[in-house]
């Protein structure tokens, strides 16, 4: 296995609350967009950060206000030129990067909205997941206020939605992911049995990886809904939070932040801990994990993003900050 980054090398700092929200741009992937509970999104210029804690904003290039509650999700369409953010608020905000302004907000959910996605051909839709139970589908092209699908089969809060071909996969607290085949207009559910809190499909599409509160990390297989791998460790914590877990380095590693601030990187293939680290400190934690007092959200470690085109990850938390980790020269 290549050598996985253990190294912070920037820190993007001047949010006022839990980081929710953490993507690379498209192409170079340059740049980082943050959505956080204190309202803002902000848009960073990775090469121009700096470790400096004197300078919270280093490589800050622009902010985006519009939401009136905390910003719990974010996607950014492949042209780097738009992207979609949802929250607290109900609302689903539709932004010009160049701009920084709203081009459209379509509203109609019943509750906050934990998660977006483009999907569709030349990424036409926008797919959102909320607390109402609902995921929706909206029209990027049209300037009709009203989604033009609603999918209502969860019993409970959608925490995460994602796209892979002409399927919408859906996470709920009610431990279903439920992936719903446009084509063919069918629905396939898969039982986690606990909350689950984030999913991400493989690149070939036949695996996804689903983060659920009961402190485990689950690799299944989309076809049969085989548990192909479980990640856990005796220090890992994720039974409260809604945490992000995500694939990197061409799908070999799984990274999962934690409810006390931890974030862990495990082998996909042997479900080993490879790597454990304290997202707040900004360093990598050797040996058994230190003991910890809870301390609430605040501690949280809420997000991890992988770059993929450098080895660099990024992960976010209850500090307000994002920390971008590199490979040790």
């Amino acid at each position: 296995m290549s050598r996985f980054p253990t190294r912070p090398i920037a820190r993007l700092g001047g949010h006022g609350g839990i980081v929710h929200a953490i993507t690379y741009s498209s192409g170079s992937s340059d740049f980082i967009l943050t959505g956080c509970a204190d309202r803002t999104i902000r848009l960073y210029n990775i090469s121009r950060a700096s470790l400096d804690s004197g300078n919270p904003t280093s490589g800050l290039v622009k902010k985006f206000s519009a939401h009136g509650y905390e910003v719990l999700s974010l996607a950014v369409n492949q042209g780097n030129d738009r992207f979609v953010s949802t929250g607290g608020d109900k609302t689903v905000f539709f932004w010009d990067v160049a701009t920084a302004q709203t081009l459209r907000t379509w509203r109609g959910h019943g509750g906050r909205i934990n998660a977006c996605a483009f999907g569709g051909e030349d990424e036409s839709v926008v797919v959102t997941g909320s607390w109402d139970g609902t995921v929706k589908i909206w029209d990027v092209k049209s300037n009709s206020p009203k989604p033009i699908m609603t999918l209502d089969d969860a019993k409970d809060s959608i925490s995460d939605v994602c796209v892979f071909d002409a399927e919408i996969i859906s996470g709920s607290v009610d431990g279903r992911v439920r992936s719903y085949d446009l084509r063919m207009g069918m629905c396939n559910v898969d039982v986690i049995g606990h909350p689950v809190t984030s999913l991400t499909v493989t690149k070939k599409g036949s695996e996804i990886l689903t983060s659920s509160l009961d402190s485990t990390v689950r690799l299944m297989d989309r076809e049969n809904g085989q548990l192909l791998k479980a990640y856990r460790d005796e220090g890992f914590v994720n039974n409260e939070l809604r945490v992000k877990s995500t694939l990197g380095q061409n799908d070999s590693v799984v990274l999962s932040g934690s409810d006390d601030g931890m974030v862990y990187a495990w082998d996909l293939l042997e479900g080993d801990v490879l790597h454990k680290f304290k997202h707040s400190d900004m360093r990598e934690v050797k040996g058994k994990k230190p003991s910890m007092t809870a301390g609430g959200q605040k501690d949280v470690a809420s997000s991890v993003a992988f770059c993929k085109i450098r080895k660099e990850w990024a992960s976010g938390g209850g500090d307000g900050n994002v920390v971008v980790w590199g490979i040790e020269p």
